[in-house]
């Protein structure tokens, strides 16, 4: 019985290119036609039941276990092949009562009061410090690069995104700037080095607090970049400029209104702020349960409308929005073959199933970016209509290069 139903989904899935699967007994099948062609063998004989009852998260547990190969361990083209092809076909019926039950559950899971926020922080970021050695740039930004000319390389387009996202928070020298969610203190160094800020950065991440301070002290930056280990919502101070890089993704749907109402609370009348946010196309949805069991757990890419409707609850200016496409494609791409490239060092840190999950992770990513339904929002907001200029002319005054003027 379970086979069957798994032969009739994937045959209602894949109509654009062709899977071919190898099941536990050696009975082959293949589904859809033409390229790309993907090959997959399954070796546990639970596998089919497994993944009729959970798909997303049963095939990335059989990939990690080992149970589930990918023909050349070609991971990359298995998911240009199936993202699209699951987007455009949707559920089968018989899984829309899995879908009704997560997304009534939604606000439940996503429901993060400080202890929570804590832990689920601690779930990703607080992995070995090495681990983030083996992809990262020197700079050690997690999160989406810019890449403002094609030729970039990693490194330059995790520095052109800190000052893509400078000039549009217009920092003067001595403004104050809160950054929330200040990961290893890189946006922060930056600001206060090149811009003249004063930066206050906040981090629910033991790690990332402890590095990111020693970083500060290093760069002999103690007056200026103030590195504390908090949740934003103990933050009591007004800020001329508020700054949050990938943070929004952990806030959960709940504390959206709360989110914003804290940015207009902490910005001054005549501040800015930007916040940089992994969306979704299309209307509110579920995240993915692989990733929030094994990734980021609590974690949610908004709707563009599920952010405004929050930000307008507030009355905040909404004054610019910039859509992201394909840049965080190809930061994944990079941070992928990065890892790879040092993968015994990451097995000798923990072991080869983690290895597989982090490649599981990082492909599926750059999948759901480059061919999915994934991008990157900036929301530019203040509370008068005057904040910033009235054009975006003032964001490419740069040299011929691309690069973003400083």
């Amino acid at each position: 019985m379970w086979t069957a139903l798994l032969d009739r989904m994937l045959d209602h899935i894949v109509q654009v290119g062709t899977l071919r699967l190898t099941l536990p007994d050696g009975t082959r099948r293949s589904y859809g036609r033409g390229a790309p062609e993907i090959a997959l063998r399954l070796t546990d004989p639970a596998l089919p039941a497994r993944i009729l009852r959970n798909p997303s998260l049963a095939i990335g547990e059989a990939y990690m276990e080992g149970t589930l190969e990918v023909e050349g361990d070609d991971l990359r083209g298995f998911f240009r092949l199936i993202i699209p092809n699951v987007n455009a076909a949707g559920q089968p019926w018989f899984l829309e009562p899995l879908q009704l039950a997560r997304r009534a559950r939604r606000r439940l899971r996503q429901f993060a009061p400080v202890s929570k926020a804590k832990r689920n922080v601690a779930h990703h970021y607080d992995l070995s410090r090495a681990l983030y050695d083996l992809f990262l740039d020197e700079d050690r930004q997690y999160s989406c690069a810019y890449f403002a000319r094609p030729d970039m390389t990693l490194d330059e387009a995790q520095a052109a995104k800190k000052h893509h996202i400078a000039k549009k928070l217009r920092i003067e020298p001595g403004m104050r700037v809160l950054d929330i969610g200040c990961g290893w203190g890189g946006m922060g160094l930056t600001l206060a080095r090149d811009y003249g800020a004063e930066v206050v950065g906040v981090t629910l991440s033991t790690e990332q607090h402890a590095l990111a301070t020693e970083r500060v002290r290093a760069a002999g930056l103690e007056g200026k970049v103030d590195i504390r280990l908090r949740d934003y919502r103990e933050v009591s101070e007004t800020f001329d400029r508020i700054v949050s890089v990938g943070m929004f993704e952990h806030v959960g749907v709940p504390h959206y209104n709360e989110y914003f109402s804290f940015v207009r609370g902490a910005l001054a009348d005549d501040g800015l702020a930007l916040i940089h946010s992994i969306g979704h196309v299309g209307p509110a949805n579920e995240a993915e349960p692989w990733i929030v069991k094994y990734i980021f757990p609590g974690g949610y890419t908004p709707a563009l409308s599920e952010m405004q409707r929050a930000i307008d609850r507030q009355f905040l200016v909404t004054c610019d929005i910039e859509a992201l496409r394909l840049h965080y494609a190809k930061t994944l791409g990079h941070w992928h073959d990065r890892f790879m490239a040092r993968a015994d060092e990451a097995r000798a840190l923990f072991d080869d199933r983690f290895v597989r999950m982090w490649r599981w992770y990082l492909l599926s990513m750059e999948a759901s970016f480059e061919v999915g339904t994934l991008l990157v929002y900036q929301a530019q907001l203040a509370k008068r209509l005057d904040a910033a200029p009235i054009t975006r002319d003032y964001l490419y005054r740069g040299d011929a290069s691309g690069e973003e003027a400083r």
